[in-house]
């Protein structure tokens, strides 16, 4: 063999060898772009994969994801994080945006939009100019699953499928288990309207002994960093996006643009396929609620999204649907999460709590509350 032959190939088994070592590399990529080749977002899950999930996608993404386990649940089970961010460039201290799903446990659509939220995230930050220098301003802090007790019940068997609340147990003289944990956050409980909550506890609007008296929603409370600039709590059905707050007499400060900001939500979510979302703030009377409570500590943009549908599967959502309404929902979450950042960046400043509307109210009754929402944003539960 002569010298050029020789050249020749050792240049092609070097090549080899990078050829090998790059398409190693490369898939290596593409599997932390993905997070989950081998995980099926069109499905819904069981709790044990859902953690695997977030096993995974944390360990596929060290520079973007980390977890972090924020409390547990009546049965002692954790309740864990997501966090998405990246370093700040200039160094400043960042922000943050609250996104949660399965505080109900039944809404089995709401996990699911979860996982798919983080994963349109890991795919598209490094080419969406504006998602990255987000995730360089804000940190995203997404629990998939909070009602983790309640989730795993409704996989048990056909019967429990359309379980709502916890799973603490009864309270004296009862045999009922559970609360829903969506009346049990301490938000204009002192000030209780007609069918705002139940305080049966057969009730599936049951809201526990106390306002902030059961381990997830103090959870919540404690996962609550400062600085948090939108609160996006996830559940179905009816394709609403709700204000705050759910007391027919409390207004938010910024309602108006609330309002806005919720109709621009749904006006990009209606682009894609072509679903109306309806924007209103009473759709049912209710205390207790995160959505509420979020915006009483001073959080400005506080929403609750109610995903598909409109009555025809409600919360049996088929999986079939999983996929549309995930990618609908993310284009609304995605809009308001844009403009709390643009705003986070410009406002250092913003009114909190509520406005008090008077009438059915005696004058002594209004001072009692607006004395009750002064020691709500100074302590954060009673």
């Amino acid at each position: 063999m002569d010298s050029s032959s020789i050249l020749t190939a050792n240049l092609l088994q070097y090549f080899s060898v990078f050829l090998s070592f790059f398409c190693f590399f490369n898939h290596s990529l593409v599997e932390g772009a993905e997070s989950t080749w081998n995980y099926d977002y069109t499905k819904y899950h069981r709790m044990d994969e859902i953690r695997q999930w977030m096993e995974d996608v944390e360990q596929m993404n060290p520079h973007l994801v980390s977890s972090s386990v924020y409390g547990q649940t009546y049965e002692g089970r954790n309740i864990t994080l997501l966090k998405l961010a990246l370093d700040n460039p200039q160094g400043r201290e960042k922000k943050v945006i609250w996104v949660d799903c399965g505080i109900h446990a039944r809404e089995w659509i709401a996990p699911a939009f979860c996982q798919w939220f983080v994963k349109e995230i890991v795919q598209s930050y490094k080419t969406n100019k504006k998602l990255e220098q987000i995730l360089q301003n804000v940190d995203i802090l997404v629990t998939p699953v909070v009602n983790v007790d309640g989730y795993m019940f409704t996989w048990a068997n056909d019967s429990t499928r359309l379980w709502r609340k916890s799973r603490s147990t009864p309270p004296p003289g009862s045999s009922c288990y559970g609360v829903d944990l969506n009346r049990n956050f301490n938000a204009n409980w002192e000030v209780r309207c007609v069918g705002c909550v139940s305080f049966d506890s057969c009730s599936n609007t049951y809201c526990g002994k106390s306002a902030g008296s059961e381990p997830e929603a103090k959870a919540v409370r404690s996962g609550m960093v400062d600085k948090v600039l939108c609160f996006l709590t996830i559940h179905s059905a009816g394709q609403l996006i709700l204000l705050p707050y759910g007391h027919p007499q409390i207004t938010a400060p910024n309602y108006e643009e609330l309002v806005s900001v919720g109709k621009a939500a749904a006006a990009e979510m209606k682009k894609i396929h072509g679903m109306d979302y309806t924007v209103e703030r009473l759709h049912r009377s209710n205390s207790g609620s995160s959505r509420d409570w979020a915006r009483l500590i001073g959080i400005p943009f506080s929403y609750t999204f109610e995903l598909r549908d409109k009555g025809e599967f409600g919360h049996l959502l088929p999986e079939d649907q999983i996929q549309p309404a995930c990618e609908e929902a993310y284009a609304g979450a995605l809009s308001i999460i844009t403009y709390g950042h643009g705003q986070g960046f410009l406002q250092q400043h913003r009114p909190n709590s509520a406005v008090v509307t008077a009438t059915g109210f005696s004058s002594g009754l209004v001072v009692l509350v607006a004395m009750w929402i002064m020691s709500v944003t100074t302590g954060l539960f009673v």
